[in-house]
């Protein structure tokens, strides 16, 4: 049961933070916007600093799942279309809906994670299935530095959707394919 109010209470932190921003995340913002008597969220963070450590590890975890699982389905891409395909669907999916209000509260999260070394470190991009196949598909293609480029790639990816969350509108075809282009150059 614990874990089970922990895991509530860490997604509803993540939402409180995106809607409301870092000022608004409080306990008795996430206990009011997860329906629990005031106090509740207290009891399992005493701080607000162990709320928002708790609440950047179910997001990492939470985003984890989703790229461990875009990799697996959809392996190393055949082509640079299918990569541009992928990596265009994975950025319209940072901007709408829950992969909107996890996008927020990442980016809120990295820029806290600014003073507070030790968010910053949960926050590091892992290994996963997604990654790879991203490196194994510029790999096959002869580049010799694909790590890098693969982090540059990403990186980019990642600056046209903090981009559109920011000013509106959402992350085209041929933006994406321009990046690819410019990694396999």
């Amino acid at each position: 049961m614990a874990a089970t109010r922990r895991t509530l209470l860490a997604d509803t932190a993540i939402d409180v933070l995106a809607e409301h921003g870092v000022r608004g995340l409080t306990h008795r913002a996430v206990d009011r916007a997860a329906g629990l008597p005031d106090g509740t969220t207290s009891a399992y963070h005493r701080t607000r600093h162990s709320l928002l450590t708790a609440l950047v590890r179910r997001l990492v975890e939470r985003d984890q799942a989703e790229i461990r699982e875009a990799g697996e389905r959809y392996g190393t891409p055949r082509d640079a279309e299918q990569l541009v395909a992928g990596l265009t669907a994975f950025a319209g999916g940072r901007l709408t809906g829950e992969g909107r209000r996890r996008s927020l509260a990442r980016y809120a999260c990295a820029l806290e994670g600014v003073r507070h070394p030790e968010l910053r470190e949960i926050l590091v991009p892992r290994e996963n299935p997604a990654l790879r196949s991203v490196r194994d598909f510029l790999a096959a293609r002869g580049l010799p530095d694909a790590r890098e480029r693969t982090v540059t790639l990403l990186v980019c990816v990642d600056g046209l959707v903090f981009d559109r969350l920011v000013n509106g509108g959402t992350v085209t075809a041929d933006e994406v394919r321009r990046l690819v282009a410019a990694a396999l150059d």
